[in-house]
């Protein structure tokens, strides 16, 4: 599995295993099976993990895989994982956020995963009606200075905002964000500031919770309640892509380039993505070790110019999304943001 390096002492693998997929929404989830599953991943080389304070039981279930290989992992029989939760207060507590509830919660995030210091903390703020998102930051670089976090990233965080935090002082590694053939919104705003300061984006979404692969191509637009909220939201980004027969369009595009290379559309899909300049990886949301091998076709092949060429033709073709990173997301009222749960930390 290709590997990016952060710098000469962290580096992580450019598949992410991400973890809103155990959290429940997306069927039953076995504990004992989800921590062989990810033992799976860890041999194969995919050795990164993304979590969150809100993704209901998915960071003690990182915890109790640490605890149950952990002579593994000392004596190196396993290769050693990094693991990048988030913290994500909750809207209702934007306005009046104290040191002592971040303190708390990252707290509750070292006790669940059983570490003495997070690898990563990704911030994220539902609104910027609320200000404090400098200050919270602040909050994050002060226990950062007391060792409880080695690094800060952000997510969903637009161009502004991110300088806004820069300038305050505050270190930022990443920015973890949704960029697919059907999104590039990161190409809006969030270019500039990347390449001044050397922040890689580690993206979500890009295989559109699985609409970019070869079960959706010539499939009839679903109707009614989709199975879960993954597919809603995505379904979503395509109508601001464009219409459902140009995604079609998009699908056959993709298997083309797939034919050439003997690979299915998600490979074509997630390399497309990963070949990005500043981009560090992908976040896969893999509830199982099912499609491993797939993943692990990432790293075997890749797009040539002529490749390039084809997918750009269709993203010119589209619609949008337009605007800042999370912009559209952050419209509560709005289509996209009507889906979300704003208060998951109480849950």
């Amino acid at each position: 599995m290709e590997r990016y390096n952060f710098n000469s002492s962290y580096s992580i693998s450019r598949i992410i295993k991400g973890g809103w997929h155990l959290a429940g929404g997306h069927g039953n989830i076995d504990p004992e099976a989800a921590i062989e599953d990810m033992y799976a991943f860890v041999k194969a080389g995919i050795t990164t993990f993304d979590c969150a304070d809100i993704y209901t039981g998915v960071e003690e279930l990182i915890g109790a895989f640490q605890k149950k290989y952990e002579a593994a992992f000392r004596s190196r029989d396993l290769s050693p994982i990094q693991i990048h939760t988030k913290y994500v207060p909750d809207y209702d507590k934007l306005w009046k956020l104290k040191k002592a509830d971040t303190e708390a919660i990252i707290d509750r995030s070292l006790r669940r995963l059983g570490v003495e210091r997070l690898d990563l903390v990704q911030f994220a703020w539902w609104t910027y009606d609320a200000p404090g998102y400098v200050e919270t930051a602040l909050q994050l670089k002060a226990l950062q200075d007391a060792g409880k976090i080695r690094y800060i990233g952000l997510t969903n965080f637009d161009g502004k905002r991110v300088q806004e935090i820069l300038d305050a002082g505050v270190s930022v590694l990443s920015n973890q964000l949704q960029y697919s053939v059907f999104d590039h919104r990161p190409e809006w705003d969030m270019e500039p500031i990347r390449k001044v300061y050397n922040m890689p984006y580690l993206c979500y979404g890009s295989l559109a919770g699985g609409f970019l692969s070869d079960r959706y191509l010539g499939l009839p637009d679903p109707k009614g309640p989709l199975e879960n909220r993954s597919l809603t939201k995505y379904r979503l980004i395509i109508e601001e892509f464009g219409s459902y027969e140009y995604f079609q369009d998009t699908l056959k595009c993709l298997r083309e380039i797939a034919d050439k290379h003997e690979v299915d559309i998600a490979a074509v899909a997630g390399k497309y993505i990963l070949q990005k300049e500043g981009v560090a990886a992908l976040i896969i949301g893999a509830r199982n070790r099912k499609h491993l091998h797939k993943y692990q076709e990432f790293s075997h092949f890749s797009l040539d110019s002529e490749d390039l060429a084809k997918i750009e033709k269709m993203v010119q073709g589209s619609q949008g999304p337009k605007g800042p990173v999370y912009e559209l997301e952050r419209d509560k009222d709005g289509k996209h943001g009507r889906i979300m749960k704003y208060n998951l930390n109480e849950d």
